[in-house]
């Protein structure tokens, strides 16, 4: 369960084997089945997870009942919602597992465990942090700049193994338009080739 976790570490900073174990040990393996809530909107978000197999979708539900989805997490990414555990105040997202998933979860007082004993760890998650932003910033100007059609190529083009997971009405729902309408755009790329 654990290797993947390391992988991912080594991809970041260089541990010593000691510390890799160290830190490996703050998690605790979950298992969520398909359809099920690591975390609903209200609850307190009391861990940041790693996931080693399967999908989930983070998610809001807007004051109209619409989904509008910030994000998938598949294997080898990382999930939670950072407002809420930063703060520790009630979530306004889902977690929701779109496949049978397993995650690996730490908690805040693991977190500052690492962070107070294993140095390299804050780095790690700054250097974490800083490319979430980024990728956030890049969303936010493209949702603001690009056509749904260019953004609906572009995800596709960046995260194949991502389209092949999901529905039509999850892909509509993170790309912010209809599920007619994504199916419009395929079927004018599908003539186009």
């Amino acid at each position: 369960m654990t290797e993947l976790l390391k992988q991912n570490l080594a991809a970041h900073i260089s541990l010593s084997a000691i510390e890799m174990e160290e830190f490996c040990s703050l998690f605790q393996q979950k298992s969520i089945p398909k359809k099920s809530f690591l975390l609903r909107e209200g609850e307190v978000c009391r861990f940041e997870g790693f996931v080693t197999k399967g999908l989930f979708r983070v998610y809001h539900i807007d004051k109209n009942g619409f989904e509008q989805v910030l994000y998938f997490a598949i294997e080898n990414w990382w999930i939670t919602d950072i407002d809420s555990f930063t703060t520790e105040t009630p979530s306004q997202l889902f977690i929701e597992a779109i496949e049978d998933s397993e995650v690996l979860l730490i908690s805040k007082k693991d977190k500052e465990y690492a962070y107070a004993n294993l140095p390299k760890i804050e780095k790690l998650f700054r250097v974490m942090t800083q490319k979430t932003h980024v990728a956030l910033q890049r969303r936010m100007i493209d949702n603001l700049s690009k056509t749904a059609e260019s953004r609906y190529i572009e995800f596709a083009e960046k995260y194949p193994q991502l389209i092949q997971r999901l529905s039509n009405i999850q892909v509509a729902a993170y790309l912010g338009i209809t599920n007619v309408f994504l199916s419009n755009i395929r079927k004018k790329i599908a003539v186009k080739k």
